[in-house]
């Protein structure tokens, strides 16, 4: 059985050093009062049980917790104040400097809640270590100086989460949408380097891929293009190739004939989609930003983004071959092809393409052969997000969102009267833990709501604290976003402050555990007919405050289904300290993502969809559904017909398969999840030879929206285990 210490270094457990904690407590009373070396056993072999029956590594501070419980049940008051009054003189030594251990264990790889904070990041990795100490210190310094302390105890309790605090001290907001056509068609700056309108379609991959790599830099969420604002690059490619090939026709006396000229030149144009759609996918892979790791980045791939004509059937070209790639996937290191992490992908169903007799059926046949290999693309259905993203002048949109799930506002910009998507960005996230509010009510519903409305304003104060953070912001901070086009062109020195009024810019209130505090309050799931009321009546008041708030400080507040990758272990630990095991609402180190069904629960693909369609209207700052299935890649109709569902039923969805490769043994199929005997830590087994070796095995699993790659903490882990089917 292993413990985790205060710097998050997982060590076993010694019941010695209980024992050593509690006699020199037992030490400074008068001898009537002292425990006997029986009780002080006792305790200590109470606390050992007790930790083995959390079945998940027990923290410092959670053990410390039970000492004391334990002392007091014993009724030795006197040794119970001592032991507390050593403990706090040890924290308050302890936060004179917070920050030294945590560094030095994440720089010796032995922090396990680190290495598994981020399925995307290599721990090991110099640039990863470096943004993590820079990340310790900026936590440290927004804890001590940048928030309130209430908000700094809501955090660390697990009442809400300040997302993203190891980024907080800096002036930077969470994700984007590019606007890559601005940045292509008008020149940018990268690295004070002027970049002119690309003259072809390889070229305009590159600077793209150039300056996803410099705006995941510059910010700390996703960020999101568009294949429609390269599209129109191909056409340049086009007539340059036409015009060496006449060229070269003349050389070598050729007859000038049209149709040959452009039959080659054709084939070129194939060739340059070919390489620049390359680029995208392998600039992606291997580009690493300052923070360690390749760019959140998100590819749109909308045929109906683009006139119909030669660009529409350009466009449909390039996300041809952008599937056709991805299907095919990277090499890893031992040469063998694997699915990427990134670029996460997008497909659009739309009316030209979700019909068997429709014009592109083919790319949306290909998309389907992608998600059962390679997990993506996602899918967003045209119809009904133009049913629910209707702007003020009552016409609907279709646009992707920021990353995993992220979704903007629909918005007009006043001074064109036209809607306005790419440029504009999320400031940032703070989410509400459900599940505390409800077990906090202790199932009054009176006070349930009471409650709630108490930790909706502390969430508008936290929020706040972020929109404060950004007003002033120079644009000289990051110059390719404010300045060079990806979401502005601003003048130097001006401040931002424009753009995170009015609608421009969102700024989201996260919420997570709703199937959890449905199950406390009502007794049921709330797919139960008897919850789904109450869990709607929920979402209904957390737009009900960011209506409020909007409304008081001009500001897009929006709901947004938190993806909680490692936050849904810290949640679920904060849960079972503040209430103990409660059945189906504390009893698993995970609370689930946002309105989800709970992954454990038996529900067919199809109603899961449709049950949880009703949530993303209430949920419009981000939401993605999901369905778990089975190896589909014989089984392609099956595939195609969940993705006719989605068109017609649910704004924004994904299949969850899997993808796994044992570098030990060959083996392809899927990697299982098991539990060590002795410490009960989940670890992942290639069941062909038993390899538990992390680094000699390829994993990758839908975390949270995107693909992770890197494994997970405890708590994700066992939600990844126990999720079952739904097709």
């Amino acid at each position: 059985m292993k413990i985790i210490k205060r710097s998050g270094t997982e060590v076993l457990f010694d019941a010695t050093k209980i024992i050593a904690a509690i006699e020199k407590a037992n030490a400074s009373v008068i001898d009537y009062e002292k425990l006997t070396d029986e009780q002080i056993q006792q305790i200590a072999d109470n606390v050992e049980t007790a930790c083995k029956n959390m079945k998940r590594s027990a923290s410092v501070e959670e053990i410390q917790d039970m000492v004391e419980n334990q002392l007091m049940n014993h009724r030795a008051f006197t040794v119970a104040r001592n032991y507390i009054t050593y403990r706090y003189k040890r924290a308050l030594v302890r936060k004179s400097n917070s920050t030294d251990e945590q560094i030095l264990s994440l720089l010796e790889c032995n922090n396990e809640e680190v290495k598994q904070e981020n399925s995307n990041k290599n721990p090991t990795v110099n640039s990863v270590q470096r943004d993590y100490m820079a990340g310790e210190v900026s936590k440290d310094i927004t804890k001590r100086f940048l928030l309130p302390e209430d908000i700094v105890e809501a955090h660390e309790k697990g009442l809400i989460h300040f997302h993203d605090a190891d980024y907080f001290a800096q002036h930077m907001h969470n994700c984007c949408l590019v606007n890559l056509e601005d940045m292509l068609l008008n020149g940018t700056v990268i690295s004070e380097t002027m970049i002119d309108p690309p003259k072809s379609f390889s070229t305009a991959c590159n600077i793209a891929t150039q300056a996803v790599a410099q705006i995941a830099s510059s910010q700390y969420g996703g960020q999101s293009i568009s294949l429609a604002h390269l599209a129109p690059f191909v056409q340049v490619s086009r007539e340059k190739f036409r015009k060496q090939v006449r060229e070269e026709f003349e050389a070598i006396g050729l007859e000038l004939d049209e149709q040959r000229i452009n039959a080659v030149a054709e084939l070129r144009v194939k060739e340059e989609i070919n390489r620049g759609v390359q680029v995208i996918q392998y600039q992606v892979i291997t580009l690493m930003t300052t923070n360690g790791q390749a760019p959140f980045i998100t590819v749109f791939m909308y045929l109906d983004e683009v006139p119909e004509g030669q660009t529409r059937a350009d466009l449909a070209a390039i996300i041809e071959e952008m599937l056709r790639q991805r299907i095919k996937g990277v090499k890893n290191e031992k040469g063998v092809y694997i699915t990427p992490a990134f670029p996460k992908l997008i497909y659009v169903l739309e009316e030209d393409n979700i019909h068997e007799d429709s014009k592109y059926w083919y790319l949306t046949k290909l998309a389907a052969e992608c998600s059962a290999k390679r997990l993506v693309p996602d899918y967003i259905s045209e119809k009904k997000m133009l049913e629910l993203k209707v702007d003020k002048n009552g016409e609907g949109h279709c646009y992707t969102c920021m990353g995993c799930r992220s979704f903007l506002t629909p918005y007009v910009d006043p001074e064109t009267d036209q809607p306005k998507y790419y440029g504009r960005f999320n400031q940032g996230v703070v989410t509400l833990n459900l599940v505390d509010v409800a077990c906090s009510s202790g199932k009054d519903m009176d006070k349930f709501w009471e409650i709630l409305e108490e930790r909706l304003d502390l969430c508008y104060r936290a929020l706040m604290c972020r929109h404060k953070r950004l007003l002033g912001t120079p644009s000289d901070v990051a110059p390719i976003l404010w300045q060079n086009g990806a979401l502005a062109r601003l003048k130097k020195g001006e401040p931002i402050d424009k753009l995170l009024f009015g609608g421009y810019s969102t700024i989201s209130l996260g919420y997570a555990g709703l199937c959890e505090c449905t199950r406390y309050m009502t007794g049921v799931s709330h797919t139960d007919p008897k919850g789904t009321p109450f869990a709607l009546d929920v979402m209904r008041k957390l737009n009900e405050a960011c209506a409020k708030w909007k409304a008081k400080e001009n500001i897009d507040f929006s709901i947004y289904g938190t993806p909680l990758e490692s936050t849904t272990y810290k949640f679920a630990k904060c849960l079972q300290k503040r209430f103990g095991i409660i059945e189906g609402v504390t009893d698993k180190n995970y609370i689930t993502n946002s309105y989800h069904v709970h992954v454990t629960e038996e529900i067919n693909a199809f109603d899961k969809l449709k049950f949880e369609a009703q949530f993303q209207p209430l949920s419009p700052g981000g939401a993605i559904s999901y369905v778990e299935v089975p190896n589909m890649q014989n089984n392609i109709e099956a595939v195609l017909a969940v993705m006719k569902y989605i068109y017609d039923n649910i704004m924004y969805a994904e299949l969850n398969t899997k993808s796994d490769y044992c570098m030990k043994c060959g083996y392809d199929g899927e990697i299982k999840i098991v539990q060590e005997q002795g410490s009960g830590k989940l670890v992942w087994e290639c069941p062909n030879c038993g390899n538990r070796d992390q680094n000699q095995m390829s994993v990758a699993r839908r975390t949270c929206g995107y693909i992770g790659t890197q494994f997970w903490n405890q708590g994700r882990t066992q939600e990844i285990k126990e999720r079952v089917l739904h097709l």
